[in-house]
Parts: structure tokens; sequence; C-alpha cells
């Protein structure tokens, strides 16, 4: 199948027939990636899937273990408004 690539604004974009994107389940959002030089398209089912992975990876590659966050820290606040 082909597309054209038309001007949106300050971007490009290009039009996605419904029938595909029903066949892949894309409906409101969409995670975007390239690679090996193709653009990937695919449906978010859920938008925080992932965050914890991400997170958790974040904090070891810091050197920050998880079960040694702080309850408090250094630049809580404590006074009433």
């Amino acid at each position: 199948m082909e597309t054209n690539i038309i001007k949106v604004g300050n971007s490009k974009g290009i039009i996605i027939p419904s029938k595909l994107l029903k066949m892949i389940g894309l409906t409101d959002k969409a995670r975007i990636k390239v690679l090996d030089d193709k653009i990937m398209i695919e449906p978010i089912k859920n938008p925080r899937e992932g965050w914890e992975e991400l997170i958790l990876a974040d904090i070891e590659k810091n050197g920050v273990p998880v079960n040694e966050l702080p309850d408090v820290f250094e630049d809580e606040n404590f006074e009433e408004w």
C-alpha cells in the first residue's frame, strides 16, 4: 500500500486507512519507534504499561537500590501553608 506524505502544520503526516487501524487495534494512542530504518507504529493498550520496569531500571542504573529509598527526602518542608 502506498500513501502520500502531507504537511500538517510544521510537521508531516500520513493518512492511515481505518481498516488498517482496526486490524492492529489502534484507537487513541500509539507508540512510534524506528527499527532498522523502518517506522513501527503499535497501539498502546495501557498508557502506563512498562513504567514500573523503566523506573526500577533507572534506579538500578543510578546505584540507588529500591529498598533503600528514604521515606522522607532532605528537601521536604513540613511547615503548614
